[in-house]
């Protein structure tokens, strides 16, 4: 077993134990929360001639083709490639660095006319003086039927489009948030929030993530973690992902 590590951040020695993993990921399956009309996560037993890809059906071993559409099944991280022509603009190229001082905060959801929107001035009520590299936006009510919600078409939360250039005046990088999009669902293509945070395409920060769908338990208390954001090696704009968090203590 690995004993605590020590770390430090803003000249303040902190510690996490590498042993006490908190998962915000939602588990890839047929009843997985799902969002934009996006198919299911589809699970298909390889036959061929003889084999046959599924011990409980008789085969050695199990094989199987999985389909998914990562900006619609479930938690998935995505770089400003979501809104470029650019091959290269993918997750693989944008995302080089896997561990962040992240801050966890609790927002409200406001109802606004037909639309819940998360408020750029709760976000300043509710933020640290000096912010981190990345921030993690859980909104209440937090429920766990987010795992299992289907969203297409119910015009769910999403957050005001400054908050989008608030975080990206103060440096951060990475913003995760338990909503199926930081942008209305329907919004005649705006994307005011993505475009705002990523500062596309005047001055497109290119190292900045945004990671969709997440969950965070409610017994999970807001404030400093370390996040280790996971991504598969993969030549698109979105991967699923898997961010884990680690609480901080001070030393």
């Amino acid at each position: 077993m690995i004993s605590p590590i020590k770390i430090q951040y803003l000249g303040q020695d902190y510690s996490f134990n590498p042993s006490e993993p908190i998962d915000i990921s939602m588990i890839l399956n047929e009843d997985s929360a799902n969002c934009y009309y996006a198919d299911k996560v589809g699970f298909e037993t390889y036959e061929m001639g003889d084999f046959i890809g599924s011990v409980a059906r008789g085969g050695v071993v199990n094989y199987q083709k999985i389909t998914l559409t990562p900006h619609g099944n479930g938690t998935h991280t995505e770089c400003y490639g979501h809104l470029s022509a650019d091959n290269s603009a993918n997750i693989y190229n944008c995302l080089k660095e896997y561990m962040f001082v992240c801050h966890l905060v609790t927002l409200p959801v406001h109802q606004q006319g037909e639309d819940q929107l998360v408020t750029l001035q709760d976000l300043k009520n509710n933020m640290l003086q000096q912010m981190p590299e990345a921030v993690i936006i859980r909104t209440t009510p937090n429920t766990p039927d987010k795992l299992t919600r289907q969203y297409s078409g119910s015009n769910p939360p999403y957050l005001e489009a400054s908050i989008g250039k608030f975080l990206a005046d103060h440096k951060v990088k990475h913003l995760l948030v338990d909503l199926p999009s930081v942008d209305r669902e329907v919004d005649g293509g705006k994307l005011l929030c993505h475009r705002a945070f990523w500062q596309h395409p005047e001055k497109t920060r290119k190292d900045s993530t945004i990671t969709e769908l997440v969950y965070v338990n409610s017994t999970v208390p807001d404030g400093l973690y370390l996040l280790n954001l996971q991504v598969i090696s993969l030549w698109s704009d979105a991967s699923p992902s898997k961010p884990i968090i680690y609480p901080l203590s001070k030393i």
